[in-house]
């Protein structure tokens, strides 16, 4: 993908570093994926919904906060510094600890749930848990409703990431980063097998043609959704993803993966598998696909929705019931959400930027990014995902378990 950089000498350089040392925080899932079955269902196991008092916010003495997030999610130079976040702490004077432990949403949780649960602090002023981890918080009162006046940018959340029943008004909970799940392709592998420039229906994973070149995610919600999908399910509406119509898919992923037209259930390293030509087309994350085709140097791969739709999420910034540094928490997300501060942080992690007005800044600094509807979509191309709705305790853990039956067959 040919990037065009911006004029402002500075930006430039920011782009530039950006392009050149790029990984996508996917790019740390593969090892996480791996968790065992026994711990993953221990870890999904929430309880009912707790009355917790917010710990005192100590934002006006002490000009601080502890941001926990996925490894490798914000610009970074050369220098391993953050641009974005060191001009947040010069135009605000509050101090940012920046940390990259948020591994997975499983992991994170196992680690903090007791701490949650008791309304004490988990380390964390700030943290972004994957939109149906954030559910579960929100739904067991895990966390700090925010206060809007120390958040005027909150009016530039895009429409389409309001509405969720877990929080339809951003009250508890503000996207970080979307997160697109699609068909990603090799064009010229896909044209070889299968004589067809791209695929257009889910069912194009089940060619022939392609039998053991096939690969899928092991998100479960990206996966099963996109299946789902396919089949007239809307994924969002608890009426239409019942457990047996989730079975039902799960059946056909599992006699997909019985005569071996899928080869591959994997977390990031599906991306080695396209690279190498293993795989020729597989469920894919879209910023991935950016980032490979940045690397290649050319349009390698394509990256398509199928006509039933993809699955959308984010990730999403949250305050825990024990952070102490609310105010201060609520500051970062306002810098986040102002439009340009937006843009240069999509300029280098490649997601959905959340952020009404980024696209038109972005266009000053790289008018290929701005052009880019993976990352800056419209509202038309918006209209063809879903989110996966927020599943109860008893759902999580007979769902996870029978996907992780597939998984352990791939």
């Amino acid at each position: 993908m040919n990037q065009n950089l911006p004029e402002d000498p500075q930006l430039r350089e920011m782009v530039k570093a950006a392009l050149a040392h790029k990984v996508t925080r996917r790019a740390v899932l593969g090892g996480a994926m791996a968790t065992g079955a026994a711990a993953l269902l221990a870890a999904c196991a929430p309880g009912g919904k707790t009355d917790l008092t917010p710990a005192k916010d100590v934002s006006d003495s002490d000009p601080s906060l502890i941001w926990s997030n996925w490894s490798l999610y914000i610009d970074v130079d050369d220098k391993g510094n953050y641009p974005t976040l060191e001009k947040f702490q010069s135009e605000t004077g509050v101090t940012v600890t920046y940390r990259e432990d948020y591994d997975d949403n499983d992991s994170y949780y196992g680690k903090v749930k007791d701490q949650l649960a008791l309304g004490q602090d988990i380390g964390a002023d700030l943290t972004c848990p994957t939109s149906w981890m954030a559910a579960r918080w929100i739904n067991q009162g895990y966390v700090q409703t925010f206060d809007d006046a120390e958040l005027p940018n909150k009016k530039n959340v895009q429409p389409a990431y309001l509405g969720e029943a877990y929080d339809p008004q951003r009250t508890m909970s503000l996207p970080y980063q979307g997160i697109l799940a699609g068909l990603a392709y090799d064009k010229a592998a896909y044209k070889a097998a299968t004589g067809k420039s791209a695929p257009a229906v889910l069912a194009d994973l089940w060619n022939p043609a392609l039998k053991g070149r096939v690969g899928v995610l092991s998100e479960m919600r990206d996966t099963v959704g996109l299946v789902l999908m396919d089949q007239g399910i809307s994924i969002g509406d608890a009426n239409s993803l019942t457990s047996d119509a989730f079975m039902n898919a799960i059946d056909v992923i599992g006699a997909k993966v019985s005569d071996g037209q899928i080869a591959r259930i994997k977390g990031n390293s599906y991306k080695d598998d396209l690279v190498n030509g293993d795989t020729i087309i597989a469920i894919a994350w879209s910023g991935d696909i950016i980032q490979l085709n940045a690397e290649a140097g050319y349009d390698r791969f394509g990256f398509v929705l199928p006509e039933s739709g993809g699955t959308i999420s984010a990730d999403c910034f949250v305050i825990p019931m024990g952070a102490t540094h609310k105010k201060n928490a609520e500051k970062l997300m306002n810098f986040y959400y102002d439009p340009y501060n937006a843009a240069v942080l999509a300029a280098y992690v490649n997601y959905i930027t959340p952020v009404v007005g980024a696209k038109e800044e972005a266009l000053k600094l790289d008018p290929a990014l701005a052009d880019n509807e993976l990352i800056f979509p419209s509202e038309a191309f918006l209209s063809k995902t879903q989110g996966f709705r927020a599943l109860d305790s008893k759902e999580e853990q007979s769902f996870t378990k029978a996907f992780q039956q597939i998984k352990l067959g791939a």
